[in-house]
């Protein structure tokens, strides 16, 4: 770890061992616009869009002005931060509200990712520079009806070479910001080679329908949709060059992983925060709440682990910067994360007693969110045995 440049003081008082300073002073300029636009455009009127399930679409051009779409990647148009910063720039999104965090995931890192790792140098020229200004948004179809976890050898949506174009046909299901994306990145598995390879279908493509999925307890801000594919066509233009197989769609799904476990340290952190503002100003027995022993010891509890998590992610973020992130590394910190992250928000809930349950606290709605945060992006036990396939050389998987 490089010296710091700064005092921990300086850092917000969630960020209690100062991990903003490990950050060049652009950047930490950056992360300080984002904290501001989330607190000042976001925190006020979120919880009416989540009550709804709708999306605040005229927040997009203010987002859009923070420059933090595909914040990591170095392709045409994007900004190349570096994987550190995109990190922190996660937490401090979810930290606000998961829910605008995931819809950048879903359009900065899995859409974006798709055609940055499997796309020609044309097609990054062509899609990249207009994602990263938020003129167009992405989707990242992977996900089936009747698979998750096992996605890898049992994806069953397909693709069919005819002359320049790819016939598609099948389903996919919690597709985020599928109902309103501009491009969707559709992967299929090829009926000629059985390879899975990567679309881009574009807005209004005939034979694809969206159904918005409804009465999410989880993220309710997000427009999941299913996808039902019928024969429609993709022309072999939009076909990502270079996503011959599955290991693309996986080395998407490397990085993006560590933007989840940004995301539940930012959850946490959001929660933790809402949790200590409400014990200083909540009175019983003559005195605020914050001076109570046992209220101390699960804000405490909360901040540890929030610190621990995001020590880890910004380790992993470190070796994902310099070229040399694993599997292995990216499901240790998503699996811990998560972990940490439903029993920090459960904290934060019973130190708010039955307040805790109301959306005008905030609280509640990090509770829910963290449902969603904990399974999507592979579970806690799908990530359990990559760490311990890495660790012990022998595979569990059934």
């Amino acid at each position: 770890m490089s010296e710091l440049d700064g005092q921990v003081d300086e850092s917000p008082f969630s960020d209690f061992l100062g991990f903003e300073l490990l950050l060049e002073e652009q950047d930490r300029e950056l992360l300080s616009r984002v904290r501001a636009w989330m607190t000042r455009e976001v925190e006020p009127v979120i919880n009416q869009y989540w009550t709804r399930a709708e999306f605040p679409h005229e927040l997009l051009p203010g987002m859009a002005e923070l420059g933090i779409a595909g914040l990591a990647y170095d392709g045409p148009g994007c900004p190349a931060r570096g994987a550190l910063v995109d990190g922190l720039v996660a937490m401090e999104l979810a930290r606000v509200d998961p829910s605008m965090g995931t819809f950048m995931g879903v359009h900065g890192g899995l859409a974006m990712g798709s055609i940055q790792l499997g796309g020609s140098d044309e097609q990054r020229e062509r899609w990249l520079p207009a994602m990263a200004r938020m003129e167009l948004i992405g989707a990242f179809g992977l996900t089936e009806p009747e698979t998750g976890s096992a996605i890898s050898q049992g994806l069953a949506t397909t693709a069919t070479r005819d002359g320049d174009e790819w016939v598609l046909n099948g389903d996919k299901k919690w597709i985020g910001n599928a109902t309103f994306a501009d491009l969707i990145v559709v992967w299929a598995r090829d009926t000629d080679d059985g390879q899975v390879k990567g679309f881009v279908v574009e807005k209004d493509t005939e034979g694809v329908e969206l159904v918005k999925q409804e009465d999410k307890i989880a993220l309710r801000v997000v427009q999941n949709a299913e996808i039902h594919l019928r024969d429609a066509r993709v022309p072999e233009a939009n076909r990502l060059q270079r996503a011959e197989s599955f290991r693309t769609t996986s080395d998407v799904l490397r990085v993006t992983r560590m933007g989840v476990a940004w995301q539940a340290a930012g959850c946490a952190r959001g929660a933790f925060e809402h949790a200590l503002r409400y014990t200083k100003q909540r009175e019983q027995f003559g005195r605020p709440i914050a001076g109570f022993q046992m209220v101390q010891d699960l804000l405490v509890k909360m901040l540890a682990n929030v610190t621990a998590s995001t020590a880890m992610n910004a380790r992993a973020s470190q070796l994902q910067d310099a070229g040399q992130l694993r599997d292995e590394h990216a499901s240790l910190c998503k699996a811990h994360a998560t972990v940490r992250m439903r029993e920090a928000v459960g904290w934060a809930r019973e130190v708010l007693g039955g307040n805790g349950i109301l959306l005008e606290h905030h609280v509640g709605r990090f509770v829910a969110d963290a449902e969603a945060i904990y399974s999507y992006e592979g579970t806690r036990e799908i990530n359990t045995l990559i760490v311990g396939r890495a660790i012990t050389g022998e595979s569990a998987f059934v």
